[in-house]
Order: C-alpha cells, then structure tokens, then sequence
C-alpha cells in the first residue's frame, strides 16, 4: 500500500518541481544562479513564458520522477507514523527549490555525453559539406545583421543560417543536423557569448572562414566583469578567421578590435570607410539611404527602422559584396527585407501605432529606438523595465535612460521593479511630471495601465523585455 502512496505523492512533487526546472531552464540551465536565486528566495516567476518540454526537461522531469518515487517508497516503507511521514513530507515540500539541484546533477554526466554526442555529429556533417562558413559576433546586432545578410546572399547563393537567436554551440548543432545541405555555398552562425571561452569554443568548432564583428560594448558586463574582457572574448573570432574580418565601426570598441587585427579587414559604417551609407532619410515605414560600396553608390529603400538597421545592411551588404554577390542583387534583396520581429518592427494599429524593440535591448539600442520615435509627431509613450546584467554601471545607465525618455516622450510607464527607481529618478530629474509616469509589475498590469492612458493616434514604443526570472 506504502507504494501507491509513495507513487501518488511522488507525482504531486513532480508537478510542484516543474516550476523549479522552468527556473533552471530560464537561467539557461547554470545551475550556479539557480543555487543562488534560491537561497535567497529570489524568484518572479510570472506568466511571459512556459516550461518547454525539449528533451532535456523530459530527461530532468523523468530522473527527479525516480528520485522522488524512491526516497518517498524508502520513508513510506520504514516509517509507519502517519504524523512522521506527513512532517517527512513538508520537510521535502520546503526544500523542493534545492532537491531539484541534485536532479540537475544527476542528469548532468549525461548530459555532457549527449552534448558530445551532438558536436560529433555536427562536426562529420561540416566536414561533409563544402560551404564557407561566416560567423557573426559582438554585443549588439547580430540577430539582425545575420538575417539581413542571409536574405541579401539567397539573392545569388545557397544559403542555411541559424535562425531566431540560436547562438549556443547546441542552437548551432541543431541547425547543423537540421537544416544544413550539402549543395549549400555559405553557413552563417552567430556566436553569442556570456563568459570567457565561448566565442574561442564555437570557432574551433566550426573552422570559420569570414568573421563579422557588430558593434561591442558593456553588454553582460555583470558575468565578463570588464569591457577588456568582452573585447577580448569577441577578438577570438578573429583570431580564428581564416580569411578575412568585416567591422562594423560605430562602436570604439569594434574599432579598437579592428585596429588590433593583422590580417585581411574592411571597416565599414563610417564616413569614407570601404562601405558605409549617407543621405539617410527617415518616413512612417520606409528609410531610403544611398549605399556606398567600394566607391560604387546605389540608392536604396528599406521597410527597416533606425540607423542601427541601416549600419547592419551596411554590414552585410558589404559582406555579401566581397563574396561576390553583384551589386544589383544585394540592392534587390535590401528592398526585399522584411522587417524583423520585435526589433524596431514599426505595427500600424487603428487606435494607436506601436514600434515593437522588446526583444532585448542595450543602451546604444535603447537610443536609436527613442531616436526613431522622435521621428513621429504624435503623443508618444514608452513602455520598459530599462536594461540589466550591466553590472555596476546598472544603475547610472538607467538614469541616463530616464532622462532620455523624458525628453522625448509624453508617458513612461516603468514595468517591472528592476531599475523603478534608477528609471523614475531619471525622468523626472529632466522634468517628467510624476503624473506621467505609470506602473505595472507584469503583463496584465501593464494592459490595464495602457487601457487608461492610450489615446487614439497615440504612438507607442516597447522597449526591451525581462524574462520571468527577473523581478
């Protein structure tokens, strides 16, 4: 009877850890800031996003099943106390949060061999497939400058590139066994990175021919520790390219990594450089700009927003150019590009038009998106939680960004409780009024605060978004 019991409870702990393993795989499964978070109880776990059931949870869910089965059987067959095993069960109940690490451990020898088991497989498929490969790296941009580029190249070549933002050496495997053919001319992956190794790791790995470096700068400053650390951790794509690098020089940091290059480079994105773009006119959803390639000028339009956008065409067509892609394809696919989800993707509403930039965002992002809202002479609201993992600069850049919202918007509403102070402060320190700036700690806050302040022909722009295990 004990084991029918043990089974029943055993199923309810499962169900109660599922909401742990949705932490886990939210911290993207570094079980360090788990440990951390949950011995201080630090946990806002919210509605924007689900546990997905990929394998690996079905693995985790499955071996803490077994666990569970077995302690609970073990405590139900040699107490035969009702109070006991009921004070046994609460005891369980309350370290649930840390009971779910010694799954993770478990799993983890395993895990490791599948690991392993993938990048095999991934590496003999490379090694069967005669494509260039072209990685993209840097702090800011590389989601859109690798769609850019992959839609401008499909003009003339074969084309496979790692979609939305996979940029994990298993996102890349993935990609690899997936979608990856062997007629295909060229490769795009891009490396994102969080600590010291990543980018060095993912280089060897896939033996990278052309390298393009977006714009660095003090993005997860909170885990490198410095922006030498970053700058260092991107150079190592360069340092694994085996012919040449592409830079795009709006940031000093990519200019400084580009001056310390030996090898084969293009600086692109400033004035006279190899490539750059001049005479940039801003409409409701069109830029149009003149694209200067190797002295050659083509005038093009696009249905994408902000000058970042037009530096990371600038990028890509320039990357396209020298791979020898003519010019009349590359203007082709600039005006083919769609606009890209959630990046400064401007929607055309009825009541109210939104530009939707609630993927992620970092400072030098946040600025152009307020830039382009500027553009549009309509009552204007900002809808963000500000920026995090920025470490000891948090604080201050969150100010600035206050200020900078009050300067050019007519209502702030501040979500989540992160940076609510640091953000408030700001805008009112540049002359917000206090009855202008709004509230909301989660989606549903946030519907209702917009439901009371949104007039018709409003504009509104949505900036950034915290995942659910941020406050």
């Amino acid at each position: 009877m004990f084991v029918f019991y043990a089974v029943l409870v055993s199923l309810g702990f499962v169900a109660i850890d599922l909401v742990f393993e949705k932490a886990i795989q939210l911290e993207n499964y570094k079980i360090k800031k788990y440990i951390k978070n949950v011995s201080k109880f630090n946990f806002s776990f919210g509605d924007k996003s689900f546990l997905v059931f990929t394998a690996r949870v079905k693995r985790l869910i499955f071996c803490d099943f077994l666990l569970k089965i077995s302690t609970f059987s073990l405590i139900f067959g040699i107490i035969n106390s009702f109070l006991w095993n009921l004070f046994a069960t609460l005891f369980l109940l309350i370290f649930s949060p840390f009971f779910v690490v010694l799954t993770f451990l478990i799993c983890w020898p395993i895990e490791e061999a599948i690991k392993k088991s993938y990048l095999k497989k991934a590496k003999r498929k490379l090694a069967k497939c005669m494509c260039k490969k072209i990685a993209i790296t840097g702090s800011f941009g590389k989601t859109s400058t690798k769609n850019i580029l992959y839609q401008i190249l499909k003009e003339e070549f074969d084309v496979c590139a790692t979609p939305k933002s996979f940029n994990t050496p298993m996102g890349i495997c993935k990609t690899i066994l997936q979608d990856l053919k062997e007629t295909d001319d060229f490769f795009i992956a891009e490396f994102g990175a969080r600590r010291l190794g990543d980018i060095k790791f993912l280089a060897e790995f896939l033996e990278v021919d052309f390298g393009i470096i977006t714009p660095v700068g003090n993005c997860h400053l909170e885990t490198f520790g410095s922006l030498q650390n970053i700058e260092n951790e991107k150079f190592e794509l360069c340092n694994h390219a085996k012919d040449f690098v592409v830079f795009n020089g709006k940031s000093k940091s990519s200019k400084k990594l580009c001056q310390r290059y030996k090898k084969t480079k293009y600086l692109v994105c400033e004035k006279n450089s190899f490539a750059y773009a001049k005479e940039i006119a801003n409409f409701a959803d069109t830029t149009k700009f003149v694209l200067v390639i190797d002295k050659n000028e083509m005038a093009c339009s696009t249905k994408l927003l902000g000058k970042a956008n037009i530096d990371n065409i600038v990028v890509a067509a320039t990357m396209a150019y020298l791979l020898g892609e003519s010019l009349f394809s590359i203007k082709r696919g600039i005006e083919k590009l769609a606009q890209i989800p959630h990046r400064l993707e401007f929607l055309d509403g009825e009541f109210v038009d939104v530009i939707d930039d609630s993927y992620n965002s970092n400072f030098e992002g946040f600025m152009q998106a307020l830039e382009v809202l500027d553009g549009f002479a309509k009552r204007k609201v900002v809808v963000s939680p500000g920026l995090v993992e920025l470490g000891f600069i948090q604080k201050e850049n969150n100010f600035k960004i206050g200020q900078e919202i009050a300067k050019v918007a007519d209502v702030f509403v501040i979500m989540n409780q992160t940076n609510k102070k640091a953000l408030f402060d700001g805008a009112v320190s540049q002359g917000m009024k206090k009855e202008n700036i709004c509230f909301a700690q989660n989606r549903k806050e946030q519907k209702e605060v917009l439901k009371t302040i949104l007039q018709k022909g409003d504009i509104v722009l949505f900036e950034n978004d915290f995942p659910d295990n941020i406050k």
